[in-house]
């Protein structure tokens, strides 16, 4: 590789110092900073980390993701390939790795440690303590992904802990994600040796993991969005927090990653050596990233800016290649063979009537929020018709559907949910965590069924349907979760589909994204999953319909 140098001031983090300098590179490392009288007038920093993301959630292949990622200043990722380790085990996380290996862009990929999350539903796959210790001996896998089962952890379950114990005895730091989890419980938690926790979304709940000695990876992603309640921890805790996405959907990625959030922070008046710190710095030193810091023998892996307060990304290096210049990627995306686990076959609108055991029902509904992955409950008088409890438009009581995706003629399991405001129409979607069942929200039984047999024609996908038939659908043949397009392809594809989607009404900022995590239990409070209302407090199921406005818990 040809040697060249970069001329410009230097942010070195580490030191808190601003200066200027010669780099001199010479095959992929950084051989020299040298520092000078004058320089151009440029800014050179390493470059971003995201800390915690799951790449299928881009509906983009890694290299697909990279070829956009390195034009926001975006070296590397912390990835937990989850999704399609859920669809289709071993296969699919090998398939991860394998992909990231096409770019220059420093994928970090994870060993999953629940799949399934959860006994309560029907996954593609299952990962034994024995699987994930043959992840965790790869060299291409760097940590333990986010122990979900938090219950598994507090009453010691012996699966979960030979996981974390494997990942302890090969030295790999263990993720964690315990929403909501405070006092005690998070303490005994946090004392197994689970060091990080990207779920928080009160700053009490921050700060007290931080006292439990879990790091907190700050989350700004298309549905789950805590920065607004963590931001102060950048202030206080400069050394122990990180940015994170978690799951960002085409849309947004193509317009900015990790450099938005540093422009935000910045904005709030955080202290500029404090945010890039948590941006660029706090991933690579507590993961043990390959990623260089912009020191000598370091890889040279940064980007060039034209200021702090514009902080535009000019150039982007990755072992001394230049990815990206001016917002324009120099990686090349090319089509992936598709992977997949697909058996459902179509549904009829009457697999989604629900005659009511009572003459005078109430019914338990999800309640979604927005930017936030934890849901609520509701209790409301049932709408009937004809003896069937059917959404109610009027009150922004809909149906909410999950069928098992991995068996053929399997019914789906039916319920209500509010606060995704469709006055028409339904939306259908294979993205649905963790398990990557078929998950609806509709307005009728009729919308719902064509919803859902769009995804299904197209063997995965997400679909917007309105009362008069016509359709909006997003192929994703790879696991479901995945299309086979570059960036701008796939974010003008999905624009199409939330476009439609909006139009029957929702107010939601990222519905699909939002449906995406009405199925995942390990999140409370209720979700649905193919086997019925589970209530994520108690974890168990529940029932949907009740003969009380007061149910007895």
């Amino acid at each position: 590789m040809d040697s060249f140098k970069v001329s410009g001031r230097i942010i070195d983090i580490l030191q808190r110092r601003i200066y200027p300098a010669l780099v001199h590179v010479k095959n992929g490392v950084i051989e020299a900073v040298v520092e000078q009288d004058s320089c151009d007038d440029v800014l050179l920093l390493p470059g971003f980390v995201d800390a915690h993301i799951h790449i299928e959630s881009s509906m983009l292949v890694p290299s697909a993701f990279a070829q956009i990622a390195v034009t926001h200043g975006t070296v590397a990722t912390v990835s937990d390939p989850h999704e399609i380790a859920n669809v289709c085990g071993l296969e699919g996380v090998r398939y991860m790795i394998e992909n990231g290996k096409t770019t220059p862009f420093k994928f970090h990929f994870g060993a999953p440690s629940c799949v399934p999350a959860t006994g309560f539903e029907t996954a593609g796959a299952k990962l034994s303590a024995a699987d994930t210790e043959i992840l965790l001996s790869s060299p291409d896998i760097y940590y333990l992904s986010e122990m979900m089962n938090f219950p598994g952890v507090l009453h010691g379950d012996p699966e979960v802990m030979a996981k974390i114990a494997a990942a302890h005895k090969l030295g790999k730091p263990v993720d964690g994600h315990a929403p909501g989890l405070t006092g005690e419980a998070a303490r005994k938690y946090a004392e197994v040796g689970i060091n990080t926790d990207h779920e928080c979304f009160t700053l009490p709940e921050a700060l007290h993991k931080l006292n439990c000695g879990m790091d907190i990876l700050i989350r700004e992603g298309s549905a789950a969005k805590n920065f607004a309640a963590l931001h102060e921890l950048i202030g206080t805790h400069p050394e122990r927090v990180m940015f994170c996405s978690d799951d960002k959907h085409p849309d947004e990625l193509v317009n900015g990653h990790i450099n938005e959030v540093v422009k935000r922070a910045l904005a709030l008046g955080y202290d500029l050596f404090d945010v890039l710190r948590a941006a660029c710095i706090n991933p690579v030193l507590h993961y043990g990233l390959h990623v260089g810091l912009l020191r000598p023998g370091d890889p040279a892996d940064f980007i060039v800016i034209n200021n702090i307060s514009e902080l535009n990304v000019l150039s982007t290096y990755i072992d001394g290649r230049l990815v990206a210049q001016r917002g324009t990627s120099q990686l090349y995306f090319e089509q992936a063979p598709p992977i997949n686990n697909f058996k459902a076959t179509s549904m009829a609108p009457s697999d989604f009537a629900l005659p009511s055991r009572l003459p005078t029902p109430y019914i338990r509904a999800i309640l979604a929020n927005e930017g936030q992955l934890v849901t609520d409950e509701i209790v409301v008088p049932g709408k009937m018709e004809n003896g069937h409890l059917v959404a109610d438009v009027d009150t922004d009581i809909l149906k909410i559907a999950v069928l098992n995706r991995y068996t053929p003629n399997a019914k789906p399991a039916v319920g209500f949910i509010k606060n995704f405001g469709l006055k028409r129409g339904a939306l259908a979607s294979t993205v649905a965590h963790d398990s990557h069942n078929i998950i609806c929200i509709g307005t009728n039984d009729a919308s719902m069924s064509l919803a859902i047999n769009a995804v299904i024609a197209h063997q995965g996908g997400i679909a917007a349907c309105d009362n008069d038939g016509s359709i909006a659908c997003m192929p994703l043949p790879i696991g479901g979760l995945m299309t086979n397009t570059g960036a701008h392809t796939a974010a003008a594809q999905y624009q199409l589909v939330d476009a439609k989607a909006k139009s029957l009404g929702t107010p939601l900022h990222a519905p699909f994204m939002t449906l995406s995590f009405m199925a995942l239990l390990v999140i409370p409070s209720l979700k649905m999953s193919d086997l019925g209302l589970f209530d994520g407090t108690t974890f168990q199921f529940t029932a949907g319909e009740l003969a009380s406005p007061y149910p007895q818990f």
